[in-house]
C-alpha cells in the first residue's frame, strides 16, 4: 500500500494505486507505489484502526459500498492477468489494468464497460495483509472526490486483490520527474495541489479524524482532466481522541517527507501530514524530487536545498523548475513558496492546518481567474472576494532553522 523507498532512497515511479514501480506497456507508461515497509520506531499500537467501532475483520469485508469479486471475476477482468495489461509492480505486488460492467461488474472485452486497476498483494508477509485490509477499512468507508475509488476486493485462500478505479494519467511523480515532452504547466501544478489539499482536509476535519501518513506525490493519482485523488491508505491511522495530543506509532512512511517529529518520537499527528504536503508543494514548484541521490552535496534533500530560497522574492527563480520556462505568475509562486515553507516549520503547533493551507491555495486560484479576466475583458472586473475565506498564511520566523533527521531512514 505504502510506497517505499530502498537504503538508496531510489525513486518508484507511480501511478494508480499502491504498490509499484514503473513499466511500460501496451496500455502506455504506468506506475504504483510499493508497499514494503521498514519499521524504524518500536511502541505503539500494531492493530488496524476503524472509522467505527467495533469492526471485525469479517465486518470490514461486509461493508456494503465495496463489492466481494472472486478470483475468477477478477481473472476474466484483467485477461487472467496478463502481461501486456501490466500497469506496475512494487513490493506490495503487481497492479493489472481490467475491464467491468458499471452495473453488473462482470468482465467486458477491453475497450469497453469501465477501466479498472487491479492490485494483486504477493502472498508471503504478513504487514501486506494489514494494510490490505486497511485500506478496505477506510476506502470502504470514505468517499470524497478527491479520495480515489475502491470498487471492491478478492480474498479467497492467500489472494489478496483490490480493485480501483483506473486513473488514466497516472500519479503526479511521474508528471513531475519523467522526462517527457509536456511538463506540468503551472495552472495545472496549481489545480493538483488544491486537490491533494482538499482530500487531506477532508481526512482532518472527519467527525472521527484520519491522519493519512503517506502523502507523497507517488499517491496522488490524475484523472483525465487532472483532479488530483489520494490513494493508498495502507498506512492511514485514527487520528487522537478525547484528551490526547497525538497518537503514538510505528514510524512508516517513505524517507524525505515523513515530519521531523515523527521519525524522533512515534507521535503522530494531522500536522505530520501537513509537513509532507509541504513538501509536495516544494516538489511542484521545483519539478525536483524530496531526495535525489543524483544530487550533489545539500541538494539531494529538497527541503535542505531549497531552504534559503523560499523567503526571499529575488531568488526564488533559482529552485524553480527550468521546465516551466518562467511561464508561472512570480507573485503566486512566492506565496506558494512560502506557504511551503510554513508547512515545513519544524515545530508542529507553527504550521498551518490543511483547511488553512486549503484557503490560501483557492485564493491563488480565484487570483489567477481575474487576473486573466481582466487580461481577456480588458475591462475593470470587481475583486475576488477573498475576504470571505479564511486568512492568508503570512511568513514564520525561519521555519526550517532545525537540520532534518536526513539519515532515519523511514521505509
Amino acid at each position: 500500500m505504502g510506497n517505499c523507498h530502498n537504503s538508496s532512497s531510489a525513486k518508484v515511479d507511480t501511478a494508480l494505486n499502491s504498490g509499484i514501480s514503473k513499466v511500460s506497456g501496451k496500455t502506455g507508461s504506468y506506475s504504483y507505489p510499493s508497499s514494503l515497509t521498514i519499521s524504524t520506531h518500536s511502541g505503539g499500537s500494531s492493530s488496524i484502526d476503524s472509522i467505527t467501532t467495533p469492526r471485525s475483520e469479517g465486518e470490514i469485508l461486509l461493508s456494503p459500498n465495496v463489492k466481494p469479486f472472486t478470483l475468477m471475476e477478477l481473472k476474466n477482468a484483467t485477461r487472467n492477468f496478463r502481461s501486456d495489461g501490466l500497469l506496475g509492480e512494487g513490493g506490495f505486488g503487481y497492479v493489472f489494468k481490467g475491464w467491468i460492467d458499471e452495473f453488473t461488474h462482470l468482465a467486458t472485452k477491453p475497450g469497453s464497460g469501465i477501466a479498472i486497476a487491479v492490485k494483486k498483494l504477493k502472498p508471503e508477509g504478513f504487514q501486506g495483509h494489514k494494510e490490505w485490509l486497511t485500506e478496505v477499512t477506510y476506502l470502504g468507508q470514505l468517499h470524497h472526490p478527491n479520495l480515489v475509488k475502491l470498487i471492491g476486493y478478492s480474498s479467497e485462500g492467500h489472494n489478496r486483490l483490490l480493485v480501483y478505479e483506473y486513473m488514466p494519467k497516472g500519479s503526479l511523480e511521474n508528471h513531475l520527474f519523467r522526462r517527457g515532452p509536456q511538463p506540468l504547466p503551472w495552472a495545472t501544478r496549481l489545480k493538483v495541489a488544491i486537490g491533494a489539499a482538499r482530500g487531506l482536509a477532508f481526512l482532518h476535519d472527519a467527525k472521527d479524524q484520519i491522519i493519512y501518513r503517506d502523502f507523497k506525490a507517488s499517491n496522488i493519482l490524475l484523472d483525465a482532466d487532472f483532479n488530483a485523488k489520494l490513494s493508498d491508505f495502507g498506512l492511514a491511522k485514527a487520528g487522537p481522541t478525547g484528551d490526547r495530543t497525538h497518537v503514538s506509532t510505528q514510524v512508516m512512511g517513505t524517507h524525505g517527507y515523513a515530519a521531523p517529529e515523527y521519525i524522533a518520537t512515534g507521535r503522530l499527528t494531522t500536522k505530520s501530514d501537513v509537513y509532507s504536503f509541504g513538501v509536495v508543494l516544494l516538489e511542484l514548484l521545483s519539478g525536483r524530487q524530496a531526495v535525489d541521490k543524483d544530487k550533489v552535496g545539500i541538494e539531494q534533500d529538497l527541503v535542505d536545498w531549497t531552504k534559503p530560497y523560499l523567503g526571499d522574492k529575488r531568488k526564488l527563480f533559482r529552485i524553480m523548475d527550468t521546465r516551466l520556462e518562467g511561464q508561472y505568475p512570480q507573485k503566486s509562486a512566492y506565496i506558494a513558496a512560502t506557504l511551503a515553507s510554513q508547512c515545513l516549520s519544524t515545530e508542529p503547533k507553527t504550521r498551518p492546518r490543511m483547511s488553512e493551507v486549503l484557503a490560501s491555495l483557492e485564493e491563488l486560484q480565484d487570483a489567477r481567474s481575474v487576473s486573466k479576466d481582466r487580461r481577456v475583458l480588458s475591462s475593470p472586473v470587481p475583486r475576488s472576494p477573498v475576504g470571505h475565506r479564511q486568512r492568508r498564511l503570512t511568513p514564520l520566523a525561519s521555519p526550517l532553522s532545525t537540520p532534518r533527521q536526513s539519515t532515519t531512514q523511514v521505509r
